[in-house]
């Protein structure tokens, strides 16, 4: 009798017919902590990873070693959770890539994904391109190079969103599907690995700022913890939605590199006017200093208008802009 390939198990189960799932939850859940810390721990493991009260996390040495870090455990865990899938539900190797997001490559699904996210920056994309005018180097292509130029621009959008979103959402996220967790649970529970594995930026923010009070550093670290956690909900939907791995790479890019929307106070142009004195000696990166002027009210009724805007398209377009034949879940019910 031939398997029954995974696929066609999880249409089993959300059918409501019963099936016994691969792996119980609590596998699932014990296999994912154990991944989290195969993905943090490296950072802490050898002197070139390890940050210090001399050596910041952004001192390019060890930005370069801990993305080697992190690259060697993705491979590691891919590769463990791609043999589990096949071993466990007898699989076949296509379609474990297909629930790890590998596979098929469809561009649609990542350019609507990357068209809703940016629905819900509207407004920081007014004031950085229009308000700020940033919108000519965005045609030259000049910010991008720039950005990526130093090893703190390529670690924060480049290493850092493709191997978070492989680890947290290619890797640990197939572990509950084949553990036939609810698609509710899915989107809200499984994303708290992902905010967990940014609590170690307390104990780093403690040896590079001393100075600062603990229970302000505890207060940082909660708030980091907390837009993390909503980003990962946002992304583990549309890795549920479309079955992209490449859809949330870009999507993860593209919100650390719009950064938190203004939530008050009013729009200011940015002009840089100058090399930065408080530059470490080993960070390479440019660094500038910058003089803000409020402009008009105007502009900030206008971003703020894009802003609420921004968040009422991005609410009516969210079901359909990630509709999908890839999807990896069924939705049906949460959407009625």
């Amino acid at each position: 009798m031939a398997p029954v390939s995974l696929l066609a198990r999880l249409k089993s189960f959300y059918s409501g017919q019963d099936d016994e799932p691969a792996i119980s939850a609590q596998a699932a859940a014990g296999i994912s902590i154990c991944l989290t810390l195969i993905y943090v721990l490296p950072f802490y493991v050898s002197p070139a990873t390890r940050p210090s009260a001399t050596l910041s996390r952004d001192a390019p040495s060890v930005i370069r070693a801990r993305i080697r870090a992190v690259t060697i455990s993705c491979i590691i865990c891919t590769l463990a959770v791609l043999w589990l899938i096949v071993a466990k539900d007898k699989s076949s190797i296509f379609d474990a890539l297909k629930l790890m997001g590998w596979w098929p490559l469809s561009l649609t699904d990542v350019f609507r994904s990357l068209v809703l996210t940016a629905i819900l920056f509207m407004g920081p994309l007014f004031e950085r391109g229009i308000a700020e005018g940033e919108w000519r180097e965005w045609l030259r292509g000049s910010r991008i190079s720039e950005t990526l130029g130093g090893w703190i621009g390529w670690r924060n959008y480049v290493a850092g969103p493709v191997t978070e979103e492989i680890m947290f959402r290619s890797a640990i996220l197939p572990l509950h599907l084949l553990a036939r967790v609810t698609t509710g649970r899915i989107v809200f529970i499984a994303p708290l690995y992902f905010g967990i594995a940014h609590i170690n930026h307390l104990y780093e923010f403690r040896l590079t700022h001393p100075d600062t009070p603990i229970s302000a550093a505890i207060l940082r670290s909660i708030f980091q913890f907390g837009y993390t956690t909503v980003f990962g909900w946002y992304a583990t939907f549309v890795y549920l939605r479309t079955g992209s791995l490449l859809a949330v790479i870009l999507i993860h890019s593209f919100c650390n590199w719009c950064g938190l929307p203004r939530l008050w106070g009013r729009v200011e142009v940015v002009v840089p006017i100058g090399p930065s004195l408080n530059r470490g000696k080993e960070d390479s990166d440019r660094s500038l200093e910058y003089s803000y002027g409020q402009l008009s009210i105007g502009w900030s009724v206008a971003y703020y208008a894009l802003l609420v805007g921004g968040a009422l398209g991005f609410y009516c377009t969210l079901w359909p802009l990630t509709e999908s034949l890839h999807a990896l879940a069924d939705f049906t019910s949460s959407a009625k």
